[in-house]
Formats: structure tokens, sequence, C-alpha cells
């Protein structure tokens, strides 16, 4: 989870046996004062977040025959890296990459489906795993699907690939204990709310099974994320209208009442299935929804197969952490064969992909962010 965790150690390590020599220093002028926690802190770190990942049956397909060209095929065989493996480096290479969940996990064989109520392989978890994601937002419109047992299956599938989750829980105890992930040493708080569940209720002797957005809520579990010792909270939210590129009054509403809280440093926005715009709120950012990371419409859209992926550089200043640098990679599901994500600035030009550049240009930079420091790699 935080890949240079080992190094940062052992050069903390290093610095204290420095600092304890019995070498007296000739002066007081001389005396180096003692290393503060503080200052064996990274300067910086980054978070890469991406959208929705949405498994209809072509993708589960797809994963089957690219674990067949593996030499691994069998009945319940699948590998979902190759169908990550464009964005891998992107992902892999941040300090933090968040993904969001959308879809159940079932249990080892199944069974699977898709909409109206999604189930998706457990091996999908290691997928997202070996593209290099650390945790991922698990509420959603779809997360009581299959209710108790399919929020259980899916978050053993991922503890069992080494992700941390947030949204949804297995007991009342996991559901009051905030997620703070170790980055570098830095800690961050990961916190995860949807609109709703598709008509589904929250049973009521399970209420804490996911969490359902509110305003109130998310500030009281950034909240509790801070009193366990969170230095940044980010906040993943399932909200909007499908398919709709603007978002909703209620979404910008949310957005300013989120980002005036000391305790949210960063909202990043899931569920429209298209992209939506990013843009600053005083010295903040939220990103309204990022479209979607994966998914195989059975009548697809265009639009529905972009998104993008959302990078923030955090500087620190003294025992503050604010946003130096913000910028968005335009990504584009190919449908194939072989269905594949692409990095949209990585990849060689076609038209399909100069089309799709071009329209999340647009609608990412259609509030303003331009002029507020957004950028894109390659522009």
């Amino acid at each position: 989870m935080s890949r240079r965790a080992v190094a940062a150690l052992l050069g903390t390590v290093t610095l204290v046996a420095a600092c304890g020599t019995s070498a007296e220093p000739d002066s007081v002028a001389e005396q180096t004062p003692p290393s503060t926690a503080a200052d064996a802190l990274p300067s910086t770190f980054t978070v890469v977040a991406t959208g929705d990942i949405l498994i209809h049956p072509p993708l589960t397909e797809q994963a089957a025959e690219d674990a067949a060209s593996a030499g691994r095929g069998g009945e319940d065989e699948f590998d979902y890296a190759p169908l990550f493996e464009g964005v891998r480096p992107l992902v892999s290479e941040a300090d933090l990459a968040l993904c969001h969940l959308e879809v159940p996990l079932a249990e080892d064989g199944g069974p699977y489906s898709g909409y109206p109520q999604f189930i998706a392989p457990p091996e999908l978890a290691q997928g997202l795993s070996d593209t290099g994601y650390d945790s991922c937002s698990t509420a959603s419109n779809h997360t009581l699907d299959h209710g108790a047992d399919g929020v259980v299956s899916t978050l053993d599938a991922l503890d069992e690939a080494d992700l941390a989750h947030t949204g949804s829980a297995r007991d009342e105890q996991e559901a009051d204990t905030p997620l703070v992930l170790d980055v570098d040493g830095v800690s961050v708080g990961h916190v995860s709310y949807t609109y709703g569940f598709n008509g589904f209720e929250l049973p009521a002797d399970k209420p804490w099974l996911s969490n359902q957005l509110d305003v109130d809520a998310v500030v009281a579990e950034a909240e509790a994320a801070r009193a366990a010792g969170a230095d940044v909270v980010v906040a993943s939210l399932h909200w909007g209208q499908e398919y709709v590129h603007e978002p909703t009054p209620e979404q910008q509403q949310i957005a300013e009442q989120l980002l005036a809280e000391k305790s949210i440093d960063l909202i990043i926005g899931h569920h429209a299935h298209v992209v939506q715009p990013i843009e600053r709120i005083d010295d903040k950012w939220v990103a309204y929804g990022l479209g979607n990371s994966v998914a195989r419409h059975a009548e697809p859209r265009g639009v529905s197969e972009e998104g993008l992926a959302a990078r923030f550089t955090f500087v620190r200043d003294g025992d503050e952490w604010t946003v130096d640098r913000a910028e968005y990679v335009p990504t584009l599901v190919e449908l194939g064969p072989p269905i594949r994500l692409v990095d949209l600035t990585a990849a060689e030009p076609t038209e399909r992909r100069i089309e799709a550049l071009e329209r999340t240009d647009e609608i990412v930079l259609s509030r303003g962010a331009a002029e507020d420091g957004l950028t894109r790699p390659g522009q």
C-alpha cells in the first residue's frame, strides 16, 4: 500500500542513529535540533482515483478468455488484469490509488450476473490489486443487490486481495471504524457514501451495511478519521444523474458544504457513467464524476466508454496538506475484441481516441478548472 514505506522507515532509523551520537558539539550554535515526527514525513504524495468499475457479463467473458490465453483455462478461471493493463502504469505509480467498485463480488464459483442485480467473480479483486490499486470505495446504488451476503462476499474478496475498502461493512464495529491508510508515513482517511440502493432498503437490524449519503454523516466520519490520526481525508461520493455531464444542483450544493469543512480535503464523484467536470471550490477540488473506468453496456453510447483518472499532488506546509497540482487523464474502454481500457495520454492516436480526448477535455474543463490550474498530461 505504501510502496516506499520500508525505505522511509530505514531512513528514519538511520537519522535517529546519527542524532544519537555521544560526541558533544563545540558550541551551542553547532547543536542540531532533534528530528521530529513531522520532519520525517514526506513533503508530498499523489492520489490517483478512477471511475466506476461496472462488470457487465461481456467483461467477465473477456476475463475468462484472458485466463485461457494465459494457460489457466477452466470453468471458473478469470483474469481481469489484462483489461486494466492500459492504466496500470498510471495507477501503480501513484502513492495512493483509489478505485470505485460499484458491483458486489460473489463467492468462488458464483453465480454471477449483470444488470439489474450485479455480482461479479471474486477474481476481479486480485485484478485490481495487480493493477496497483490500494483502496476501493464500495458504497453504490448496487451495494445491496445481493443483500448482506453480497456485502460480506465482496469485502472478503477485497481482503483476500489485500485491498482496503470503505463504504460498506460486515458488522457494526467495522462500520464504526474509519479507514485510515498509511501512505508512506502520511495518514489518509477515505470515506464512501451513496445516494441510495435502487429501491432496496437497509435492513432495520443492519443499518450499517452501507453508507447512505448525508452531509452530516460524511462530516462525522471524516472527523472520526481525523481523530484516528488522518492528515488528509478523501470523500468518494456516488451521486448525480446518470448519463448527464453537468453536475446537478444537489451535487454542487453538497460539494460546497463538504469542502467548507476543515475535515474534508477532496471529493471524488461517481455514478453518472459519463465524465463530469472537475472544479476548484476555494482551495479544494471536486471531481464531480469520473465516468466509467470499465463497463460494457448492452447499448454502448460512446460517452459511456469514456472516463478519466484524476491525479492530485498534495504538499505539506507544517501540519497542513493542500493540493499543489491537479491533473486529469482521459481514458477509453475499447470494445475490441479484446475489450481493453486505454490511457488516452499514452496510447497511439486514432480517430476514436482523438474524439474521446477532445470531448473529455471540453467537459472536464467546462467549469473553469483550467484557469484554476487543472492540467492534462501532454497538453
